[in-house]
């Protein structure tokens, strides 16, 4: 069947992608490529850049020659209705057109729902930050390939201020929690299918560090820390916990275990959207 091509289409800005990088070492991007790439060994990707003006947007036709793609988290909001958000709308009714199989983190999800006549507002219950606790499969999600493997409940690493608040038309909700009731959901649009999570299943313990550090002083200010050496010091442990997992007692401290410290278990959705849509796609294809 030959290599596996997919498509990674980037959510930021470059200016947002240049303070992300300067705090995680690499784009947001580039690091689920890497993912993907752990994940699937002999994938191909390319990277796009909607959010850049000018930026080279493939049509349905080069987005049909892809056997997947995946959209990354975002910094941008969609109920500003920029310029730079609504261009990656756009490209997202592109996908669900090309009938290629399409995925999402976090942002991917929000784009995905509002390209199929959804709505995104700001969450009223607040900023989800961190980990995403006590996710919850609905019984449309205990028995979605999404989930393979998943538990009925479980933690997940997680940054978001925004919901999708009006579902669109064909949308199938698997998991919800207390902060949002669109954790993850299947969506149907135009022939095309996306699977996506309000949740980051590509961070790691240290993405989810840099993400606090590069959030910095609104994140006092809206009081998840009482102060810089606060908030440090908690990034710090992340970091630590990153690099040495096998910390039972640090673990315990900070709420984390096996959902989000194996890499099997936080991977699941990406690993299940490879195995269970792109590679079945890839290969009717190729019998085509």
């Amino acid at each position: 069947m030959g290599a596996l091509r997919l498509l990674v289409i980037e959510g930021n800005t470059a200016e947002a992608r240049a303070v992300h990088g300067s705090v995680s070492g690499t784009t947001p991007s580039e690091a689920y490529a890497s993912v993907l790439r752990g994940l699937a060994t002999d994938a191909v990707i390319d990277i796009c850049f909607p959010a850049d003006p000018g930026a080279s947007i493939p049509d349905t036709a080069g987005i049909a020659g892809y056997d997947g793609v995946a959209i990354t988290g975002s910094a941008l909001n969609l109920w500003r209705a920029e310029s730079a958000s609504l261009r990656q709308v756009d490209l997202a009714r592109t996908v669900y057109q090309a009938q290629v199989p399409f995925f999402g983190s976090c942002w991917g999800l929000q784009v995905a729902a509002v390209a199929a006549g959804g709505v995104v507002r700001l969450n009223p219950r607040g900023r989800e930050l961190g980990i995403s606790r006590k996710i919850t499969l609905t019984d449309a999600g205990r028995a979605h390939p999404l989930h393979k493997g998943r538990t009925f409940a479980f933690d997940a690493p997680t940054v978001h201020m925004d919901e999708v608040a009006a579902l669109p038309p064909d949308i199938t909700v698997t998991a919800r929690n207390a902060m949002a009731e669109v954790q993850a959901a299947e969506i149907r649009s135009e022939g095309g299918i996306f699977w996506g999570v309000q949740y980051h299943p590509e961070y790691s313990l240290r993405e989810i560090a840099a993400t606090l550090t590069r959030y910095g002083g609104r994140l006092i200010q809206e009081g998840f820390y009482g102060s810089a050496a606060e908030l440090e010091a908690h990034a710090s442990a992340l970091r630590s916990l990153d690099s040495d997992p096998g910390q039972p007692g640090l673990a315990w401290r900070l709420g984390i275990d096996a959902d989000i410290l194996d890499p099997k278990l936080r991977l699941a959705e990406i690993a299940n959207w490879l195995d269970e849509a792109v590679r079945p796609a890839q290969s009717r294809r190729s019998r085509a």
